[in-house]
């Protein structure tokens, strides 16, 4: 029905605009007549809704629809009216405002139907009165200012109409955002903030308590859906996910509502925003007792959280508990006496005010053709005795906002008419000039609150959290318990008082609506595939990584020397390996090192005690305590490879052992030598021993071991070794160990040994043969093997041993090839010297020689 009589209006408008560039000017249609009125030297137009519905009739589409017929009193509009009513008085009645200057006012009833707003509108901007003129119509607006509508919808409807006539339009309760549109709605000012700052609230109000799955309900109309759209854009910048957002209109079918009520039982979520004005809220909540939707935090708009009628209807309770955003209290001295007081209303609108009356008070006027009436209206009945929405005075804020608006307009024409003692001027003012000087206006209430508007034209956004609190009375209390002010810092615009909340089902503590449980420190949110963003599993952060907050929604990498502990929540220094003397590995070595020091030993002092004995002097013994010297630091050294790595022993036990062990391969080399020597030196003629004697052994030695030393002095000026934090081989610890520096460095000392080790070999292998008395040449041929086959099995074990194991690989090649060598050379020797001593003579080798 509504959308037709809207194309019936713009085709008249279409109409009107034709004929104004006809040279009559003639009133298009039936005139409509204001329902009060009162004539004063400037006319306000005012809109309201006195009844909030109409008849549904069945058009014939052959003849003109008859006017509607209004249906359903609204007693919040006639409060409006009233707020608005009692600011003229009170100008009129100032001496110091406007002198002399008097107000009045049109004031029109638009059934809550936006086809009827916007015709009213053109009645206020054009004059109701049905003449022709001869003139175009290209006069001034009738009125000098519109107050209202309540909705968004007819305000959208009514700021376009008179828009591109400047005529300026001020609301008292339309906050749509998309009524911020200058372009669109140009002469468009409100007394209430936009939901542009609401929509932001509501959703930063549903954070802080850290509600992330939500449902919603909007009024299915421009307030409704720009303020839903608004919310849901911010919330999901929030983090907030709604599980369904359905629209909802009063005059919805039954089928459409059943489906809204099933959706909200599905679903998961147990909160709910209710972007909805009251009208529409009353016929939900029957349905809402009816199919038993109880259990909800709910969460509101200044559209209905302190409304007293919806809270009087909430007699099950459903909305107990909720929570939501009002205009801040304010109080207008005098207003409330003032609308209580409504027989005034009679001398404006007769009519109106019998309607009134009656359905305040439940009686009627007697007319003269009816009977005598059983309840009949004496004029002499008390609101005092009556409780009802129109005696509630709740929404004082928006009354005040009603008041505020027709004082923006008396203080811009004091302004502008020049007005001192008294005004200079009773003309009504251009809109062009009025409305550009209305936007400046700044003044003071007599109560004392500062009034202005913003660069928008509206009221600067503060809000009252409020909460239902249970009550003894007709409906639930009404608590303030936190505010928001748009002007202050983001994250001081919301002040929560938690503790004095009381949830709904009387919850203890805050409720809960989430789709998934929060992720622990320690998790990272992975969202499910296909889901809401809200939605997710929480998965255990990598080894290495951590998440310290709550819901982190990615873990994060512990520096390099830091390593995640076991609940993934705190970076811990990684735990570092090295081969240490307290573990086992580290004693056990140990142990083998001193105990191979400590054979050495003994066997240096067994052969100094028998050194004039024929077998250590046929051995070449001076060869053998420098070759035992070098075995004994050979063990020691493997001493330095324990422990944490500093500097001076990284240095020390590559080059220590490098040296010490081609000491001792010099020494078993000198030997071979000596063996070979001696064998040449026993056949007729031979005089090779004086080339190879004492001195010459003694320089041999003494020259392969100072090869070695130049190597290590130049491995430790080049690029010498160092401690090293070593990463690669375990992401958990730290393996300490020596870098080797310069590779060359290291495997020249290793090449260098093993090619003395390997000279040593063939020289002995070539003796293995010679007479028994020298058959010294058979061990070193073994002990060689043996070194050379662990040295050769050092290698690869070398190169992929993890960590300290590498080093322990290196110190069994230290300590096998030395016990190698000093029990293949010098066992043998010390078994005879002290178990068989009867082979111990000059006797008994030169015998054996003989025999040979």
């Amino acid at each position: 029905m509504e959308p037709l009589f809207a194309l019936i209006h713009v085709v008249m408008n279409i109409i009107s605009f034709a004929k104004a560039n006809e040279t009559a000017c003639t009133l298009q249609g039936q005139p409509v007549y204001p329902q009060l009125w009162k004539d004063g030297d400037i006319i306000i137009g005012g809109v309201f809704s006195f009844h909030s519905s109409w008849e549904i009739r069945q058009l014939t589409y052959s003849v003109t629809p008859p006017p509607l017929k209004c249906i359903s009193l609204n007693y919040r509009d006639f409060q409006y009216v009233q707020s608005m009513l009692f600011a003229v008085e009170e100008i009129n009645n100032s001496s110091t405002l406007i002198p002399g200057v008097s107000l009045g006012y049109r004031i029109y009833d638009t059934c809550g139907s936006m086809a009827m707003a916007v015709r009213v509108t053109m009645a206020l901007a054009n004059a109701h009165e049905n003449t022709t003129s001869d003139g175009p119509c290209t006069k001034q607006a009738y009125v000098q200012t519109i107050l209202g509508d309540t909705t968004s919808s007819a305000c959208m409807a009514m700021a376009k109409t008179i828009g591109p006539f400047n005529l300026p339009m001020i609301s008292h309760y339309a906050t749509c955002e998309c009524l911020s549109d200058k372009v669109k709605y140009p002469s468009f000012l409100r007394t209430i903030t936009s939901d542009y700052y609401q929509s932001r609230a509501l959703a930063e109000l549903v954070r802080h308590f850290g509600w992330t799955w939500v449902g919603a309900i909007r009024t299915d109309d421009d307030y409704g859906n720009n303020g839903m759209a608004t919310f849901t854009k911010v919330a999901e910048q929030m983090g907030i996910c709604l599980e369904y957002s359905v629209p909802f209109f009063r005059t919805y079918a039954e089928d459409k509502v059943i489906r809204i009520i099933e959706q909200i039982k599905s679903s998961t979520s147990r909160v709910i925003v209710a972007f909805l004005v009251h009208w529409d809220l009353e016929v939900l909540l029957h349905k809402f007792v009816e199919y038993n939707i109880t259990g909800y935090q709910w969460v509101g708009t200044e559209g209905w959280i302190s409304d007293s009628v919806i809270a009087t209807m909430d007699t099950h309770h459903i909305l107990q508990g909720a929570v939501g955003l009002a205009i801040p209290k304010t109080e207008v001295t005098g207003l409330k006496e003032y609308i209580l007081n409504i027989k005034q209303l009679k001398s404006s609108g007769s009519t109106i005010f019998s309607e009134l009356w009656e359905s305040l008070y439940q009686c009627k006027y007697p007319n003269k053709d009816d009977s005598v009436s059983m309840n009949a209206c004496t004029g002499n009945e008390e609101l005092s005795q009556m409780q009802n929405s129109f005696t509630d005075m709740s929404l004082m804020p928006i009354f005040s906002n009603v008041y505020k608006g027709v004082y923006a307009v008396a203080h811009t024409l004091h302004e502008l008419l020049g007005c001192k003692e008294k005004c200079a001027s009773k003309k009504q003012l251009d809109p062009i000039t009025f409305l550009k000087h209305l936007r400046k206006v700044r003044f003071k209430t007599k109560d004392g609150e500062d009034v202005y508007f913003d660069e928008n034209g509206e009221a600067v956004a503060r809000y009252e959290v409020i909460n239902w609190h249970p009550s003894n009375g007709k409906h639930d209390q009404f608590v303030t318990v936190g505010l928001y002010d748009a002007s202050l810092p983001v994250k001081d615009r919301l002040a929560v008082n938690v503790a004095s909340i009381v949830w709904s089902n009387n919850a203890t503590k805050v409720p809960v609506s989430v789709c998934s449980e929060s992720c622990s420190p320690g998790t990272r949110k992975a969202v499910k595939k296909g889901k809401f963003i809200c939605c997710y599993d929480c998965i255990s952060c990598a080894d290495g990584e951590i998440s310290n907050t709550t819901d982190s929604v990615t873990c994060l990498r512990c520096h390099q020397e830091l390593w995640s502990n076991l609940q993934k929540d705190v970076c811990v220094e990684k735990e570092t390996e090295f081969l240490s003397f307290e573990e086992i590995m580290g004693i056990l070595l140990t142990t083998i090192s001193i105990v191979g020091a400590f054979v050495t030993m003994i066997i240096a002092v067994i052969f100094f005690r028998y050194k004039n004995t024929p077998i250590v002097k046929a051995n070449n013994s001076e060869l053998s305590f420098l070759l035992l010297f070098s075995l004994m630091c050979c063990f020691l050294c493997s001493l330095t490879f324990i422990g944490q790595p500093t500097e001076w022993s990284c240095m020390l036990r590559h080059t220590a052992f490098g040296i010490t062990f081609v000491l001792c391969i010099s020494c078993v080399l000198g030997k071979t030598i000596v063996v070979l020597m001696a064998f040449k030196a026993t056949l007729p003629g031979s005089n090779v021993m004086k080339w190879f004697g004492p001195p010459q052994q003694r320089l041999s030695v003494l020259g392969f071991t100072l090869i070695q030393v130049l190597i290590c002095v130049l491995w430790l000026t080049i690029s010498p070794p160092f401690p090293f934090k070593n990463f690669n081989y375990f992401k958990e610890k730290i393996i300490l160990e020596c870098h080797v520096g310069s590779s060359i460095g290291f495997w020249a000392v290793l090449g260098y040994i093993g090619c003395l080790a390997l000279l040593c070999f063939i020289l002995a292998f070539l003796a293995r043969k010679l007479p028994d008395k020298f058959n010294e040449a058979k061990f070193i041929t073994f002990s060689m093997l043996i070194f050379c086959a662990v040295w050769i099995g050092f290698i690869p074990a070398y190169v992929s041993s993890p960590g300290k194991f590498t080093v322990a690989v290196e110190i069994f090649a230290i300590l096998a090839s030395s016990f190698g060598l000093l029990f293949c050379i010098f066992l043998p020797k010390c078994y005879v010297i002290l178990f068989k001593p009867d082979k111990n003579s000059k006797k008994h080798i030169m015998g054996k020689l003989t025999s040979n």
